[in-house]
């Protein structure tokens, strides 16, 4: 019997609706709908069929005045989202009502946000290489820290003791958390570390680079376990799927690799038309969203995203 190559068969679909480029594309807890956020200033929740063709109903997230650059669903509540803008504020939203619920002004442009895998905190950083944490309750900052190095993409582990920050420096700063008592300084690359991901079993977690590398760390050990070598520029997005199995990755190069996460072995690639800003795996099954800069015939931002995985286009 041969090898059943996966992913071979799949589709993917495109979904429309921002009137500029998507940044930020994330899945809800449950997997069954998907948020965009756009340099249009808004933020889009999708009803997303994972098997079936119906007509996608989606609802604008309208108030942010300026770019939605990141957002984060609260990891234990299926229709509570967080979105990030260069505005300089933080919003809670309602996705079943589209409504704001609770807003933070904060001092800068706010460029990355995650949630504590409990749901109770919320980080966010900015441009200006300052981390604030928000209570979700109150939401308003607990913490504040600034840095004297850049701070690219942030996360906590799953039992959230630690707090990872991927630095242009090439390191990815280890904190003990709630303290941010610095715990250990991992040389990671040769080049900045642009972004992470923390592999749902909790084994690994994942740093994709400026060198065009993606490391794998063991996260007990602390240690580089191998690397994915696939794509040839600066790593700006990568995700585990919910088995662990797999990582997907994604650069200005005009695919995005799917490996093996065990070997590192390349098993699909995912043709794409410009780079990519943000690909992620749905938490339940093996869809993959994706979104970038991609631009129509007459050079005007399409804002559309993507997502792979179905079983007809």
């Amino acid at each position: 019997m041969e090898e059943t190559i996966p992913f071979k068969t799949l589709y993917s679909r495109e979904y429309q609706g921002h009137k500029k480029k998507v940044h930020s594309v994330a899945w809800n807890c449950a997997g069954t709908k998907l948020a965009s956020g756009s340099v249009d200033q808004t933020a889009r929740i999708w009803h997303i069929e994972t098997h079936g063709h119906g007509k996608v109903k989606d609802i604008e997230l309208k108030g942010h005045t300026d770019s939605v650059d990141q957002l984060c669903w609260d990891p234990k509540h299926a229709d509570l989202i967080a979105t990030a803008s260069g505005d300089k504020t933080v919003r809670l939203w309602d996705a079943r009502s589209g409504k704001c619920s609770q807003q933070a002004e904060l001092s800068g442009e706010n460029i990355n946000i995650t949630y504590k895998p409990d749901g109770t905190h919320i980080a966010v950083g900015n441009r200006d290489d300052e981390l604030t944490i928000l209570d979700v309750r109150k939401f308003k900052p607990i913490h504040k820290r600034k840095f004297n190095y850049e701070v690219n993409e942030i996360a906590w582990n799953m039992t959230g003791d630690m707090f990872f920050l991927t630095t242009g420096n090439g390191t990815v700063e280890v904190l003990a958390y709630p303290s941010l008592r610095a715990v250990d300084t991992l040389m990671a690359h040769t080049a900045g570390c642009y972004c992470i991901a923390i592999d749902p079993l909790g084994r690994y977690f994942a740093v994709g680079s400026a060198d065009s590398l993606v490391s794998l760390w063991d996260i007990k050990e602390m240690l580089c376990v191998r690397t994915f070598t696939k794509l040839e520029w600066p790593v700006r997005t990568i995700s585990f799927n919910h088995t662990g199995e797999y990582i997907a990755s994604a650069s200005e190069d005009l695919f995005i690799d799917i490996s093996y996460v065990q070997t590192g072995r390349s098993v699909h690639q995912i043709p794409c038309r410009a780079a990519m800003n943000s690909v992620e795996w749905n938490p339940k099954y093996n869809l993959l969203a994706y979104a970038g800069d991609d631009k129509n015939k007459y050079q005007a931002d399409e804002g559309v995203f993507r997502i792979f995985g179905f079983e007809s286009g």
